[in-house]
């Protein structure tokens, strides 16, 4: 994996205005399977296919705890506010925290993301034009 290529996509992510497609095309071509955000933690983990990892932090300060409850609903709604208004990463983690969202996993193969939270819940939703959102 080329970590320089993953760090440089983190901390696009985090400044915002890279669009996520952009952020995944830069992740696959740097050798990313899949991703896992941790709230908790605050800390992404990049990993390979072969098992390799690059670790990045998610340095935001007055971030939310992870609420105790899972709220789907309002989970989606930001999914979607995201997508549709290209909200910055910080709001769009805030809003997820506050949701009961204590990580999630993207998988670009996958193309599809599963959030968690503090109670084993759980949503997957799949990126734009990919997977059952395709079908409809």
């Amino acid at each position: 994996m080329n970590t320089d290529h993953i760090t440089s996509a983190a901390n696009a992510t985090l400044a915002g205005g890279t669009p996520f497609p952009q952020i995944v095309a830069q992740l696959i071509e740097a050798g990313v399977e899949f991703y896992h955000v941790d709230y908790i933690t605050l800390r992404k983990t990049f990993y390979s296919g072969s098992g390799s990892t690059v670790t990045t932090a998610i340095p935001y300060e007055n971030l939310p705890a992870v609420g105790a409850d899972f709220d789907a609903p309002a989970l989606r709604a930001n999914i979607l506010d995201s997508q549709q208004n290209n909200q910055h990463y910080r709001d769009f983690s805030i809003r997820a925290m506050q949701a009961g969202v204590q990580g999630y996993f993207a998988f670009l193969r996958g193309q599809r993301v599963t959030y968690f939270g503090r109670q084993g819940d759980q949503h997957t939703e799949w990126f734009p034009g990919a997977g059952l959102n395709a079908a409809l």
